[in-house]
């Protein structure tokens, strides 16, 4: 290909121009700039408490929680572990999980700050403005062959446009999201010290590069896709009038060799610490969003219907850097549709990404910026679509946060090639427009991630048929129930749990955290059947759920006294305690229920042993002492029951005159 001359801006033409601002090729001024938004857009997560995965990277994780301590564990386990505390969890999604750089991270910010988000936010914030301000000198670095002022210029725009996007809401408004940034520093500090050695032709200087990449890379995996990344970008602006030579792709592929021999620890040690992860076919549609039911089972997706859902996620990535409204933290089945090739969506993003591809080969020789935008997008987009692997969600509004780069880098080039003396202002003014929509968008966007339950009762207005967000949001409104002292307030939020859980439930038949959650909502509103039902279906999908088993136990004690005591049908009482007995034969007060419903239904010779076995498990109860004395007394035992009745004397001398009472 023949050599790209310097075509933006001839420094000829440039001179010619009447000056633009000098506050818009002012590179100090602009690190200012950049510094102060970042920092202003973010500065209203301060106040915010931990949320979402934060539980299990942070807050709930044994090892962060032990600060310094907790860098071994962190280090020789799985990213989940320190959270399940068990071994295998990193085959919950396929691949698994070993990102430990954030992780030490959170542990000596644990460490040094203790258990206060407000910091740990702080930080984020922080990592996030010396983003924005690598960004800005990498894309310098890049243009260094471009007029001084243009290049200062496309890297202000490109920064500013990053930077303001309000789909990074979720990576810098959510403390976990620092693997994110610290992926993203580390891959575009690997590419300006590529450069720095490339175009000082010393192999020797890629060692900086290769180490920062090296250890980034334990942050987050997704930062492999620079190694395609960096040598695109030494073959179109590595040297004055390169272009894409073919004749340099052996020089560029040289360059990028340590960066590719930095990667070989990182998966030497991933492969040892947790093999292959999750291999086999992943059938729980939370960690596997591409299965359909048929005949009442989950099988998969067809590779036509995968293929169709696949581009419409990406259709809607696209519609989310330009128009990023509504934003949700939850793309899980079925706020994501299964989708087919007929389907106007899936054609239109087909057609629209032939076109973006077509673009970036038009504009290699003239435009290289554009090639290279689209190549960024491309590249680390891939790692990430559900193309190459299963991610465990159909998309994520953190899967942008690095493709980003690429959208802002053209965008910044299309409107800086448009800034000339005359008509600058109006290029600026549209600038302005953009960055104050996404910068209000942003700054409203971020209080949905204060903690769990506003982001949940947020953004399950958005994510109306996502299972996961139906069921986060059931559960929290029965733990708001849980809260209250009010009956009314408490069984307000029981119904309105039901019917999220039941929205949840519609869209997974086989959630059995749903089927709990459903269970334990009946529970609350005295609905027994219901909820023993839920139970039921909840073991049906998970023989040998323990929590389904304990709380259906809890719930036919609960029936079994609410119809003995409250609806004075023992018969009934019995049907339920029985019941309960099965499920935990150990439980006191099961026993005891059990001991009373039987006497007070008249059958004495049944009582007597539920009584005394429940009065050996707790002895210091008066009432069931007494409760004893008078079934003795029924029985015509007077001995044992004048023993019994100085039995609850001897612990509550009042019994007597309490019991009178009543």
């Amino acid at each position: 290909m023949a050599k790209r001359q310097k075509k933006n801006v001839p420094k000829k033409q440039e001179n010619q121009r009447s000056p633009l601002p000098s506050w818009l090729t002012n590179s100090k001024l602009h690190y200012i700039l950049i510094a102060v938004l970042a920092f202003v857009l973010y500065a209203n997560t301060l106040g915010h408490d931990y949320c979402q995965d934060d539980a299990i990277v942070i807050k709930e994780n044994m090892y962060t929680k032990q600060g310094f301590k907790g860098i071994p564990g962190i280090l020789t386990k799985d990213t989940f572990y320190g959270f399940f505390k068990a071994e295998g969890k990193a085959a919950l999604v396929h691949g698994g999980r070993y990102r430990p750089l954030t992780l030490v991270l959170f542990a000596i910010e644990w460490q040094i700050f203790g258990d206060n988000p407000m910091l740990f936010h702080l930080v984020n914030i922080i990592l996030f403005v010396l983003l924005g301000l690598l960004l800005y000198k990498v894309m310098i670095a890049l243009l260094a062959y471009y007029s001084d002022s243009q290049a200062k210029i496309i890297a202000l725009f490109t920064t500013l446009i990053f930077v303001a996007h309000p789909v990074h809401t979720e990576v810098v408004a959510n403390i976990k999201g620092a693997d994110e940034i610290v992926a993203l520093l580390g891959s575009l500090a690997a590419l300006y010290f590529a450069l720095k050695a490339y175009r000082a032709n010393k192999i020797s200087r890629m060692v900086i590069a290769a180490v920062i990449f090296g250890l980034t890379i334990f942050a987050k995996e997704n930062t492999i896709t620079f190694l395609a990344i960096i040598p695109i970008a030494l073959l179109l602006f590595g040297q004055k009038g390169e272009g894409l030579a073919m004749n340099k792709v052996g020089k560029a592929l040289y360059y990028t060799a340590p960066l590719l021999g930095a990667v070989i620890p990182f998966l030497v040690i991933r492969s040892k610490i947790i093999g292959q992860g999750a291999t086999g076919p992943v059938l729980e549609l939370m960690n596997n969003p591409f299965l359909k039911i048929v005949n009442n089972k989950y099988i998969d997706f067809t590779l036509s219907e995968k293929i169709s859902t696949i581009f419409f996620t990406l259709g809607d990535y696209v519609r989310l850097l330009l128009f990023p409204h509504p934003l949700t933290s939850d793309y899980y089945p079925h706020h994501v549709q299964l989708m087919h090739f007929g389907d106007w969506q899936v054609l239109l993003s087909i057609l629209g990404y032939i076109g973006l591809f077509y673009l970036a080969v038009k504009s290699l020789r003239k435009q290289p910026l554009i090639s290279f935008g689209i190549f960024i997008y491309f590249a680390s987009l891939s790692i990430v679509s559900n193309f190459l692997f299963p991610v465990g969600t159909f998309m994520a509004e953190r899967f942008l946060f690095m493709p980003s780069v690429g959208f802002s880098m053209m965008i910044g080039f299309l409107l800086a090639t448009f800034v000339k003396k005359d008509n600058y202002s109006t290029v600026l003014g549209i600038l302005g427009v953009v960055l104050l929509l996404f910068t209000i968008k942003t700054i409203s966007r971020n209080p949905a991630w204060k903690n769990d339950e506003t982001l949940f009762l947020t953004d399950v207005k958005v994510s109306k048929k996502s299972a996961k967000i139906q069921n986060a949001t059931g559960g929290t409104l029965l733990a708001q129930a849980a809260k209250s002292k009010d009956k009314t307030v408490q069984q307000s939020k029981a119904k309105e749990a039901v019917e999220h859980l039941n929205i949840a439930l519609k869209e997974h038949p086989n959630y059995k955290n749903a089927w709990l959650l459903l269970g334990n909502a009946y529970n609350m509103l005295d609905q027994y059947d219901q909820s023993i039902s839920a139970y039921k279906n909840a073991l049906r999908v998970a023989p040998g759920y323990q929590d389904a088993t304990r709380n259906m136990a809890i719930t036919y004690r609960q029936a079994g006294k609410f119809f003995g005591e409250k609806k004075n049908n023992p018969t009934k009482a019995i049907t339920y305690l029985k019941e309960a007995e099965k499920l935990q034969p150990n439980d006191a007060e099961v026993t005891r229920l059990l001991g009373i419903a039987y006497a007070v239904s008249g059958q004495i010779a049944k009582a007597l042993p539920y009584m005394e076995k429940a009065f050996a498990a707790i002895p210091n109860n008066a009432n069931l002492a007494l409760d004893l004395s008078m079934a003795y007394q029924q029985a015509g035992n007077k001995e044992k029951s004048a023993f019994y009745q100085q039995k609850a004397l001897s612990i509550d001398p009042d019994i007597l005159k309490k019991r009178g009472r009543r």
